[in-house]
């Protein structure tokens, strides 16, 4: 397994947003962000790409260039890593305790994020109340 502990695990649409509109972000988040990269702590999921390529496949995104150019470009940012899929994650995915999100991708990135104890930064309303239960570590971006 990479070596985690500690990092930050940014979900798809705080990728996004890092990469095309920072100003979503408060300025705690963006630091937090960039001292997790200049630590080469900095994680994405190569489930946010699956996710990026679906969203451009349904138009319900536009990116500023085609999104082969766009990942590889984004994920080439310095201090950032790609988190793969491990089994141990498709089954904590399978187990989480009490009720969490129901979208697939969020559950496997929830499953990352607990697997590799790494802090998942999101938007998602869902995500971070079930951290508030304990059972994630989460930063509300």
């Amino acid at each position: 397994m990479p070596q985690t502990e500690g990092g930050l695990l940014l979900d798809t649409h705080v990728w996004l947003w890092v990469e095309g509109a920072p100003e979503r972000l408060g300025p705690a988040v963006r630091g937090r962000i960039e001292r997790a990269a200049q630590a080469g702590r900095l994680w994405v999921s190569v489930l946010s790409v699956w996710e990026i390529g679906m969203l451009v496949a349904k138009d319900r995104i536009r990116l500023s260039m085609p999104v082969d150019d766009w990942v590889r470009e984004a994920a080439a940012t310095p201090g950032m890593q790609m988190l793969g899929l491990i089994p141990e994650i498709a089954l904590e995915s399978t187990r989480l305790p009490d009720s969490p999100h129901g979208d697939p991708v969020d559950r496997m990135l929830m499953a990352s994020a607990r697997v590799h104890n790494l802090t998942l930064a999101t938007a998602d309303e869902k995500i971070l109340a079930y951290a508030d239960l304990g059972h994630l570590k989460a930063l509300a971006a």
